[in-house]
């Protein structure tokens, strides 16, 4: 991680530590888990909580295009560093609960969606909002993946069941701080009958 994403990373987090989940940002091998599955030619990559923009560069490196990019950022702080650093994709400040409240794609347009959110610290009502407001936007066969520095999914099971969502491990990594998995999470129709 560039040394220059450290200290708005620190100062964001000791501001509010529920909201910024982590203490640093983001290493290149939980990016590289996070990023590994998405097809760069599969449509628009919408990411939640990008901060200093991680996954964004991994995103790109697997041949994502930056004009594919949409970054939902609530911070303005990040939302203003991201716009610096990548001024082809498209940069939203706002909280990601209140995604599904827009028309920000066409429904069923979006291949991926990334998500950097620390969702285990989000009430389950928030939570909602975001997968569905995700959701509303993933084609069929998209995916919803998110990180975590817990032992299991951080989406409660009640509310994957509720959305007639599935989770399922994509792995995790020691060489991060703090150690991390990734999930991923699609509809359950879309996984019926794969083994």
């Amino acid at each position: 991680m560039p040394f220059t994403d450290i200290l708005p990373f620190l100062r964001s987090w000791i501001r509010n530590p529920l909201r910024t989940a982590a203490i640093l940002p983001s290493g290149s091998k939980i990016s590289a888990l996070m990023t590994g599955e998405i097809d760069p030619h599969r449509g628009p990559v919408l990411e939640l909580g990008p901060g200093t923009g991680p996954f964004t560069r991994s995103l790109l490196q697997r041949g994502v295009p930056e004009a594919n990019l949409t970054l939902v950022e609530y911070s303005s702080e990040f939302a203003s560093l991201l716009r610096g650093r990548y001024p082809n994709a498209r940069i939203l400040r706002m909280d990601a609960a209140r995604i599904g409240d827009f028309d920000l794609f066409e429904p069923g347009s979006v291949g991926a969606v990334v998500s950097g959110l620390g969702v285990l610290t989000m009430p389950p009502r928030q939570v909602k909002n975001i997968l569905n407001g995700a959701f509303k936007y993933l084609r069929p066969g998209g995916a919803f993946y998110q990180i975590t520095y817990g032992p299991r999914c951080p989406v409660s099971k009640k509310i994957l069941d509720v959305l007639q969502l599935e989770e399922s491990f994509v792995g995790k990594t020691i060489r991060n701080i703090p150690p991390a998995s990734v999930y991923r999470i699609k509809r359950c129709f879309e996984t019926a009958g794969l083994s």
